[in-house]
């Protein structure tokens, strides 16, 4: 049994089926593509475009998501694994549009994160990525490699918690039908944000997992509330157990996230990390920042439990070397963050905090 799928086993005949889920073919039923009809077609006006060629050419490539709607996407029995997700709609809603993952039938999702934010997007703006597992490119492009195994059952929706309708909303989730090993993990990822961090507190990115599994990357959105570097603060992962003091600590943001010194001016997208100038520069109050770091290649696996957090930590005396002081002085912030976990587990997980509600993770 060979789930994974890289250049190196490209050759390995598998007992696998192929299967696509789209607005032309909602079901993913084998021979079933293209079928739409004007009766049938999920797309507003794709029959008018399309009715001099006749059925078969484009009639129904996207479908609406009216505001307060919920559309269930897939809803399919196994064994199988998702291979790729593809996204593409208005940028300025995708904090507002959640994408929920329901492994097994259970009742609490396994992935509840607004679809922007899972993609790497903040900001209300496009951000190209070229990482590994989230690629996102021109002109909103979003796409996810993640693995995704399930045994019995994978249902994803999409909620529309705007207060505007999207007439084109536009997806495709790639899987196979195959077995799929027992002892298989399961994806899951959540979103947080904390607008302002209160003062000398941490920020958390991850808290209440239980289960056996491995953490597998993070995606944070950063604005500054004050002037200066932002980036002192030290990522922290508590594993198993640990109380006080984790068995895992970072040396600053922007170490962890790959970079070093401050960043300076630079933007970079990489396989496993990536750090972006979304609104304004490092160092200016307003400015609004993405960061990534994905532990494809290092995972930090866990057997009992798992918390990670982040420090959001500055210079409280700018320019002190200048001024003939001794030393700056470290600056807790209060900035503003919000954050993507991803990691596999082992199921039943913990249900998740309550989602932020609308107003909350608006981007304003």
């Amino acid at each position: 049994m060979h789930p994974a799928i890289d250049l190196s086993n490209l050759f390995i005949k598998r007992q696998a089926e192929s299967r696509s889920l789209s607005a032309e073919n909602f079901r993913g039923d084998k021979g079933a593509g293209g079928m739409a009809t004007k009766e049938t077609s999920l797309t507003p006006n794709a029959w008018d475009q399309a009715t001099h060629l006749g059925r078969g050419w484009k009639i129904s490539p996207c479908l609406p998501l009216k505001s307060g709607q919920t559309l269930t996407l897939m809803d399919h029995d196994g064994p199988g694994v998702i291979r790729h997700m593809w996204f593409t709609f208005d940028q300025r809603l995708r904090r507002q549009i959640i994408l929920r993952i329901y492994w097994e039938g259970a009742e609490h999702p396994s992935v509840e994160c607004p679809l922007g934010d899972f993609f790497c997007q903040s900001w209300n703006r496009d951000q190209n990525i070229n990482a590994l597992p989230i690629n996102v490119n021109p002109k909103g492009g979003m796409n996810c490699f993640f693995a995704m195994p399930f045994q019995k059952h994978a249902r994803i929706t999409v909620e529309n918690d705007s207060a505007a309708d999207i007439p084109y909303f536009f997806y495709t989730i790639n899987y196979t039908l195959e077995p799929v090993p027992a002892d298989c993990l399961y994806f899951h990822a959540q979103f947080r944000r904390t607008n302002p961090v209160p003062y000398k507190d941490v920020y958390t990115i991850l808290d209440g997992v239980r289960g056996h599994g491995h953490f597998v990357g993070t995606f944070m959105s950063w604005q500054q509330n004050c002037s200066g570097w932002w980036g002192e603060g030290e990522i922290k992962m508590y594993l198993d157990g640990d109380k006080e003091w984790p068995t895992i600590c970072g040396t600053g943001t922007e170490d962890y996230f790959g970079g070093a010194w401050c960043y300076d001016e630079s933007n970079f997208s990489s396989p496993y990390f990536g750090f972006q100038h979304v609104v304004g520069k490092s160092g200016q109050t307003g400015a609004r920042m993405t960061l990534y770091r994905f532990h494809t290649q290092d995972p930090v696996f866990f057997k009992q439990d798992l918390k990670i957090t982040i420090q959001a930590l500055g210079w409280r005396d700018h320019g002190w070397q200048e001024l003939g002081m001794k030393h700056g002085r470290y600056h807790a912030l209060q900035d503003d963050l919000a954050s993507v976990a991803y990691w596999y587990q082992t199921l039943p997980h913990v249900p998740f905090p309550p989602l932020p509600d609308r107003d909350y993770r608006e981007i304003v």
